[in-house]
């Protein structure tokens, strides 16, 4: 069978493609490395993949890759940590609407061809940003208020687009909402406005990389976003790569939407204290100071876990111990070659 990833060269969509060429698919992945820059993969030259360079807004380049493909995974976006909430809220939406309603228009046209079997979507814990009861349950996202950031509402139209491409053409769908994605591979951002925090200015989107690289280079106290008490799922990407392909391939996930995250809730300030011992040793004093927050730093992201675990069987088993094992030195790597 063949799949075409979007976004391929991302964060999650190098977990993805891995996981895939494990099961014994032909990938084909689509990016215009927007984010990173050219990026090297241990799959480059994995004998069923195949990099295409280019825009997922093309239609016409879009249906031509889906015509011989038999599945979807829709994950190319713009997408970043906090700061991208702020810098980018009217690209998030606009660049982000134009990938999605490309996809569609393309996956409509190759499953009217007949090869196409579905397309799996790839949303965002952000639908639940408005929320005041948690967990988090599929479902909720069209109950509670909408959200407030730009990226939150535009992940929700992904949703909506999914629905309503089945509800007139009988595209069917998969939708999965990875929470808080951890795992090596992530870097500078191209487009990443820094943010001054303590001595060091930050350009990563997500608070781990942000944390660890902070940490080596020194900083003493630790500078955080907030209080700290904002609560997340931590969850390794291979674990997500994981649940994606296995939502993109079970029967039962036909036409219907999935959480894929730990069950384990970790406050900031937690994760904050256990990658210092990490670094600098069990013994070592620990002092933060919370800077101010970002509007959009969503105090609670906890998800229902047991739909994916009960219909799919799937469950996060990687540790957040054993995440920070792989990641921290990958991140020191980094620092030393001065790409972080």
């Amino acid at each position: 069978m063949n799949v075409l990833v979007s976004g391929s060269a991302g964060f999650i969509g190098g977990y993805v493609v891995e996981e895939l060429l494990s099961r014994g698919y032909s990938v084909i992945g689509i990016d215009n490395h927007s984010k990173y820059g050219k990026v090297a993969k241990s799959y480059d030259d994995h004998p069923d993949y195949r990099l295409v360079e280019g825009d997922c807004r093309d239609v016409e380049l879009m249906t031509e890759l889906l015509s011989d493909c038999d599945h979807f995974i829709a994950g190319a976006a713009l997408i970043g940590g906090i700061s991208y909430f702020h810098a980018y809220a009217y690209d998030l939406l606009a660049t982000n609407e134009r990938i999605m309603a490309a996809s569609c228009d393309a996956a409509i046209a190759a499953h009217k061809s007949g090869r196409l079997q579905k397309v799996t979507y790839m949303s965002s814990s952000m639908v639940f940003e408005s929320t005041d009861t948690w967990p988090s349950v599929e479902g909720d996202e069209r109950k509670v208020a909408p959200p407030l950031s730009s990226y939150g509402f535009q992940k929700l139209a992904v949703e909506y687009f999914a629905r309503a491409a089945w509800d007139q053409y009988e595209l069917p769908y998969t939708i999965v909402r990875p929470f808080n994605c951890v795992g090596v591979g992530e870097g500078r951002a191209l487009g990443d406005v820094e943010v001054p925090s303590g001595n060091v200015k930050l350009a990563m989107s997500h608070v781990v990389p942000d944390l660890v690289q902070k940490i080596v280079k020194g900083q003493d106290p630790l500078h955080i976003l907030g209080d700290g008490n904002q609560v997340r799922h931590y969850t390794y990407g291979g674990d997500l790569a994981k649940g994606i392909v296995t939502a993109m391939e079970h029967p039962d996930a036909r036409n219907d939407d999935f959480n894929l995250s730990t069950a384990q809730s970790t406050t900031v300030l937690e994760l904050a204290e256990v990658i210092w011992h990490k670094i600098k040793g069990p013994d070592a004093p620990f002092s933060v100071v919370s800077d101010p927050g970002f509007e959009h730093d969503v105090a609670k992201r906890v998800p229902s876990v047991d739909k994916a675990r009960d219909i799919l069987g799937f469950e996060a088993t990687t540790t957040l111990d054993e995440m920070l094992d792989e990641v921290i030195p990958w991140i020191e790597k980094a620092v030393a070659d001065g790409r972080i």
